[in-house]
């Protein structure tokens, strides 16, 4: 028996249950992975609420974790027992122990924690997609990060000024503001006493920006669009302010031939050979230093339901993970 965060009917932070589950041997192809951190994200919320539907009930939420091997299924060769491992986009992270199919695992070098690791993976995978694949950020380009303060966006802010970027960031409070201007953003907006597209446009001198990443939704459509140049890519990676209901096609055109898209890392994952490839140039950046992952919330697996409050409420910055 191990303990585990259990959903049987989706809904609040309060459906969320902490309970003793009986975890089988792995099967074939997979590992059983003995939890040291768990990740957080907001993908966890579109699950707990219904958004995103789950294949099973009950079933355990959370898709990002490192830990260690302590259990190999049949004809895994690739793996041993002992090895430091991570993985993202594999549901049931929120227990002490899971069983994972060894495809999904990365190796874990020593120079990056477990704990670092359980932030990195969702998030971190997810800014390699969004700034390598979905629109490939080159030097001298300008992009608008929104919720620049988040776990991802904090991971954006440093990374595509390491590759030459200039970034302008949003964010909801002055300390959040600063946190985006450590992490590399030039400039930050606060988006609830500033008209984001007046400023944007200021910042740039109209000229606006090459790509905006958009993981917020709702709340920040369609003014997204009116921040991009002629030929701009808006990339809506997330709806943490709520889905967007409608979106008119020829609004791309009567705002200069946009480009508009709606990625997931799990169709990155899902190509032959990606993740290994993704994970490669992660563990790299993040083990060089060059790019930093801030932890600011550590609670232990039984407070999941806090941490969800926490998200929703847009009170966290940077990432939060579970200890087991």
């Amino acid at each position: 028996m191990v303990k585990a965060i259990r959903i049987y009917e989706t809904g609040g932070p309060e459906v969320l249950r902490y309970e003793d589950i009986e975890l089988p041997a792995p099967g074939p192809g997979q590992v059983q992975v003995r939890q040291h951190a768990i990740g957080v994200n907001y993908l966890d919320i579109y699950f707990r609420t219904g958004l995103y539907p789950a294949p099973v009930k009950p079933f355990t939420p959370g898709n990002e974790g490192a830990g260690e091997i302590v259990a190999l299924g049949q004809g895994v060769t690739d793996f041993k027992i002992g090895e430091r491992v991570a993985y993202a986009g594999a549901q049931g992270a929120y227990a002490e122990r899971l069983n994972i199919d060894a495809r999904a695992l990365v190796a874990l070098p020593d120079s990056i924690s477990y704990e670092t690791a359980a932030a990195m993976m969702l998030k971190g995978l997810t800014a390699e997609y969004l700034l390598f694949r979905t629109y490939p950020v080159n030097a001298g380009d300008v992009i608008l990060v929104h919720a620049a303060a988040g776990g991802v966006g904090l991971i954006l802010c440093q990374w595509a000024r390491l590759l030459g970027a200039t970034v302008i960031g949003t964010a909801g409070s002055e300390a959040k503001a600063k946190l985006a201007r450590e992490a590399g953003a030039n400039e930050v907006i606060l988006y609830r006493n500033e008209d984001f597209v007046a400023r944007v446009k200021e910042i740039t001198g109209g000229k606006l920006c090459n790509a905006v990443y958009d993981g917020v939704g709702k709340a920040t459509f369609p003014g997204s669009l009116d921040c991009l140049r002629p030929f701009g890519t808006f990339v809506s990676f997330g709806s943490a302010s709520g889905a967007i209901e409608t979106f008119n096609l020829g609004l791309l055109a009567q705002k200069g031939s946009l480009y508009a898209t709606r990625p997931t890392l799990f169709n990155h994952m899902a190509v032959e050979g990606r993740l290994a490839e993704m994970a490669a140039r992660l563990t790299q950046v993040v083990g060089s230093g060059q790019v930093k992952i801030a932890i600011n919330s550590r609670l232990p697996l039984e407070k999941a339901a806090e941490a969800h409050r926490a998200l929703e409420g847009r009170e966290t910055t940077g990432a939060t993970i579970l200890l087991p």
